[in-house]
C-alpha cells in the first residue's frame, strides 16, 4: 500500500528520497506493479518529471535506453532486434506496453518474463545512481531487492551488433511460457544462452566463446525446473530442441 507519494523534478531529490532509512521508498515508473493492491506499506518516488525516456543509438553498436522509456516506445524503435520485439509483444498487451517502463519491467520480472530473458541474453548494462555505476543485468537480477536498495536506474544499454533469437513453449499462444530460451550471438563468437519459464528470474545457462555445448548447458539449467506448470524432464527436452534451433538461426552467415 502506498503511504507517501513524491514527484521530484531533480535526480538528486529523487535519490535522497530513495536513500531514506524509513519509510521504505521505491521508484515508480509506469505504476503497473506498484499500483497493484499489496499488504506491504511503502512510499513511492514518481520518476515522470526526470526526463529518463530517451532512446538513442550510440553509433551502430549500441542502443541507450532511458529507464522510464515505455515498452511500446522500445518496441517501435527501428534499431531494436526483431526477436526483442517478439519478446516485448509476449510480455504485455498494447495497453500495458504504453505505460510499463523498460527498467520497471526488468526489475519486477519473474522467471516467465520473455522480456527479461531477452534482455539478459543481450547482457543489458544498467547505469545506477549514485556514482553512475554500470552493472550487468545479470549481476542485479538475482538479488535485485538488495542490489537496488537506495539506488536509481537512470538508463541502460543493449548491443545492436549481435544476433538475437527467442522462442518458447506455452500451453496456449496467449499464455506465459512454461519454458523459453533466448540466444544472443556476437560477431566475436561470444554466445549467451538464457533459459526461463519458471522460478523467480530467467537464468544464464551459458556465456562463452562459440556455440558448442549449448544444449548441454540448457539441460543443466533446467534439470531441477519442476513446478505446477511442467516437469523438469519436459522442460529439458523442450529447451534443448529450442536452443538447437536458435543456435542454428543466429550462427548462420
Amino acid at each position: 500500500m502506498i503511504i507517501e507519494y513524491h514527484r521530484p523534478e531533480k535526480l538528486d531529490d529523487a535519490l535522497a528520497l530513495l536513500q531514506r532509512a524509513t519509510p521504505k521508498t521505491l521508484p515508480l515508473g509506469g505504476g503497473t506493479v506498484l499500483n497493484s493492491p499489496a499488504d506491504d506499506k511503502f512510499a513511492v518516488v514518481d520518476l515522470q518529471q526526470l526526463e529518463l525516456t530517451s532512446l538513442e543509438a550510440k553509433g551502430s553498436n549500441a542502443l541507450e535506453i532511458g529507464a522510464t522509456a515505455t515498452l511500446q516506445a522500445l518496441y517501435e524503435q527501428a534499431d531494436v532486434p526483431e526477436a526483442l520485439k517478439t519478446a516485448i509483444h509476449r510480455e504485455a498487451n498494447y495497453t500495458l506496453r504504453q505505460t510499463a517502463t523498460v527498467a520497471g519491467s526488468m526489475v519486477s520480472a519473474d522467471g516467465r518474463s520473455a522480456f527479461a530473458a531477452a534482455m539478459l541474453a543481450l547482457d543489458a548494462q544498467l547505469t545506477l545512481l549514485p556514482d553512475e555505476e554500470v552493472k550487468g543485468y545479470g549481476e542485479v537480477l538475482p538479488l535485485r531487492g538488495e542490489a537496488l536498495k537506495g539506488r536509481l536506474i537512470t538508463k541502460l544499454s543493449i548491443p545492436l551488433n549481435v544476433k538475437l533469437a527467442y522462442d518458447y513453449v506455452a500451453r496456449s499462444p496467449a499464455d506465459l511460457p512454461v519454458v523459453c530460451v533466448a540466444v544472443a550471438y556476437w560477431p566475436s563468437g561470444r554466445t549467451r544462452v538464457v533459459t526461463g519459464g519458471w522460478g523467480a528470474a530467467p537464468n544464464v545457462a551459458m556465456d562463452g566463446q562459440g556455440t558448442e555445448g549449448a544444449a548441454e548447458a540448457v539441460s543443466n539449467a533446467l534439470s531441477h525446473a519442476s513446478d505446477e506448470w511442467a516437469t523438469a524432464e519436459y522442460r529439458v527436452k523442450a529447451g534443448q530442441a529450442i536452443v538447437e534451433r536458435l543456435i542454428s538461426e543466429v550462427s548462420e552467415n
